[in-house]
């Protein structure tokens, strides 16, 4: 039992650290701003990461176009996760190609693209971040370790304490992917 307690205690550390830096909470409401301007104006978000970053993609769009804690209309959000479109993308273009060809294709001037990347250094999100540029698009990063590459492309970078192991800065992640809908449907009654 030491040992699972251990677990829980270290992941309790990470989470103290990031909210013991006030710039978290200017950082996460910053991102909340830009979601619910995008929402308000009838932009969409877009979401995309690798591997349990993908879950937390596809978390965050299903809360904002389903249900989250309150009755309300949907928002408009997609995660980049369809698996015949990706296995199509990757077979044809190359791994590192399957989010940034969703974005050229349905991303649009005043949308968000929400990028995972708990290194911040995932080719594929990078190259997202690149198409949203071009696009137009906000860019709202969820990151961990030093921030990786994305830390100079996001117009928002939230970067989880480092910890060694990815599951340290999804933990913080999906913290913060709740507070974003929260605050969106606190702002969008």
């Amino acid at each position: 039992m030491a040992d699972i307690k251990n677990i829980l205690i270290d992941s309790k550390k990470i989470m103290d650290e990031f909210l013991s830096d006030e710039e978290n909470f200017r950082k996460i409401e910053e991102a909340g701003k830009i979601i619910v301007q995008a929402i308000k104006t009838g932009n969409k978000i877009i979401s995309c990461g690798n591997g349990g970053s993908m879950c937390d993609a596809m978390h965050f769009a299903e809360e904002l176009s389903g249900r989250f804690r309150n009755d309300r209309k949907p928002f408009p959000a997609v995660s980049i996760s369809d698996a015949a479109y990706i296995t199509c993308t990757g077979n044809d273009y190359g791994f590192e190609k399957i989010f940034s060809r969703f974005v050229e294709a349905m991303g649009k001037e005043g949308d968000v693209l929400m990028a995972i990347s708990t290194s911040g250094n995932s080719v594929n999100v990078l190259e997202a971040i690149a198409f949203a540029k071009k696009k137009k698009m906000a860019i709202v990063g969820l990151t961990g370790r030093g921030g990786g590459k994305m830390k100079e492309m996001c117009d928002v970078e939230i970067r989880a304490p480092y910890s060694e192991f990815s599951d340290r800065a999804q933990e913080i992640h999906i913290k913060v992917i709740h507070a974003l809908i929260e605050y969106a449907e606190d702002k969008l009654k």
